[in-house]
């Protein structure tokens, strides 16, 4: 470890959410960590008004530095704060997460056991009594089950709570920008690193409470949005792969209509069953959304290239 720079660099972008954002770096603010042995960079991806004022009284109490872009999205946004960030380690969060006090000693003590890996850890719900909010954070809980079952070997993290080492971000070449919505560059990311060859590691007890407020309509419109990274994910990965598109299995979406029960939700677990069955019809409607987006696209692309040829030719 360098004694000249920061451990860790904490990266966060935000856009437009200044209360969130506020609760975020209070968190940070209490973490049982050295001062010198982190930084946080906050990367405002074009706020309107800019966060410069309400970044100004965690100047003092924080090793903070905020940068501004124009507004390209949470993956660009990310890269941006990577580029400038000086930790060995990077750790990535959001800005309406707040972490555990002991989270950066966590991943400390994961880091030392597992070098080189890209290490996810928890995430909780911070709003128990939104039954939108619960749905999703379940959501993502089945993901971790399904995908990290084996904590030495997972495969798939959010990108609201996963760190790896600086150089292997830069080498890996960060998120992939080409996401048309904040939904599946994480995914993406981690099926490239693992395509490398590189470990992963889950560590449960590196945790952060997500505070992400959902009504029905925000619901629908999350899960349709995951449908669309979805399949640009699915994209990518067969083009990596040079293989067909390929999705889960049926097991995969059976076991998670009925994992609501599982879960010991009392009587909220009919609503809760009902609206794991609505986030895969959104999803599944954003998917095919996507993929004939992406084909009109792709025909009024070749249309035009036609017609071009076609006045060189009479030219």
């Amino acid at each position: 470890m360098l004694s000249s720079s920061p451990y860790f660099s904490i990266i966060i972008p935000t856009y437009c959410r200044p209360e969130r954002l506020g609760l975020c770096l209070g968190a940070i603010a209490q973490l049982d960590y050295p001062r010198d042995r982190f930084e946080v960079v906050v990367v405002d991806d074009g706020s309107n008004p800019p966060m410069e004022s309400m970044m100004t009284p965690w100047l003092e109490v924080l090793p903070l530095r905020l940068i501004r872009q124009e507004n390209a999205g949470p993956a660009s946004a990310r890269n941006t704060g990577a580029r400038q960030a000086r930790g060995e380690f990077l750790i990535f969060t959001d800005d309406d997460c707040t972490p555990a006090v002991d989270w950066l000693s966590q991943l400390e003590h994961c880091a030392a056991q597992s070098p080189n890996h890209l290490i996810g850890g928890r995430t909780l719900n911070a709003l128990p009594k939104n039954p939108y909010s619960t749905a999703s954070q379940l959501l993502i809980d089945y993901l971790y089950d399904y995908y990290n079952a084996d904590s030495g070997e997972a495969t798939f993290f959010a990108s609201n709570n996963f760190a790896l080492p600086a150089d292997q971000f830069d080498q890996l070449g960060g998120f992939d920008v080409t996401f048309p919505l904040a939904a599946g560059e994480d995914r993406e990311f981690c099926d490239r690193w693992l395509h490398q060859g590189l470990p992963m590691t889950y560590a449960p007890e590196m945790q952060i409470n997500h505070t992400h407020s959902l009504s029905l309509s925000k619901f629908w419109r999350q899960h349709f949005n995951y449908g669309r990274g979805a399949f640009h994910f699915h994209q990518i990965r067969s083009q990596r792969q040079s293989a067909p598109m390929q999705v889960e299995p049926l097991s995969f979406y059976w076991n998670l209509l009925i994992y609501p029960p599982t879960k010991g939700e009392g009587w909220r677990t009919p609503l809760l069953s009902g609206l794991f069955f609505l986030s895969q019809v959104a999803n599944v409607a954003g998917f095919f959304w996507e993929k004939y987006r992406q084909n009109h696209a792709s025909r009024a692309n070749q249309f035009q290239k036609q017609k071009r040829k076609s006045r060189h030719a009479k030219g």
